[in-house]
């Protein structure tokens, strides 16, 4: 009995200083809206494996929901949050409204995964996200180039990972990054 209790105690301080060093990540502290316009950040995702995708709803790759939505939930327990951020940067194929951005999504693909306001991945007016995301002190800088670029951030909110669009989220490649970075501690 001892041991047990000794050994929970052990755990949850354990899981609270990972989740305490995940909440100084830069990444976490930025701010953000929701896709209903609610402030917010992915401060409450500290701890997680994200998949942060820009995403877009007229798109060759559009189809990429129906496999990003089955990575959320194949997942989503043992913690990985896939999250949209949708970007009419690359041949307007993001021309709708928040509201109407939701509706394709859940409608269309039954996206369950959180997706948040529809933000500028480059340019002049490129979200501070994505600034820390393909900045000069990122690990893999340069600019996104298209719609469903992704990025996979560990636990800790370092960026591990960059996948152009061109990588399937069902990838051999994304899924292998997935399962060891849900597997790191």
């Amino acid at each position: 009995m001892h041991f047990t209790r000794s050994l929970l105690t052990t755990t949850l301080s354990l899981l609270m200083t990972i989740i305490s060093l995940a909440e100084d990540s830069p990444l976490y502290n930025i701010p953000l809206r929701n896709i209903d316009g609610q402030p917010t950040s992915l401060k409450s995702y500290a701890g997680k494996t994200l998949l942060i995708v820009n995403v877009a709803s007229n798109c060759g790759f559009t189809s990429q929901y129906t496999a990003l939505e089955a990575l959320s939930r194949k997942y989503h327990d043992q913690g990985l949050v896939v999250i949209g951020f949708p970007c009419n940067d690359f041949g307007a194929q993001e021309p709708g409204s928040n509201a109407e951005i939701k509706e394709f999504c859940t409608s269309k693909y039954s996206v369950t995964f959180p997706l948040f306001d529809k933000i500028h991945v480059k340019g002049a007016d490129q979200h501070p996200l994505y600034a820390s995301l393909t900045g000069p002190q990122s690990p893999t800088p340069g600019p996104v180039k298209w719609n469903f670029s992704k990025f996979l951030i560990g636990r800790h909110g370092e960026i591990i990972a960059r996948y152009d669009s061109n990588v399937a989220p069902d990838s051999p490649e994304l899924a292998k990054a997935i399962d060891s970075a849900l597997a790191a501690k």
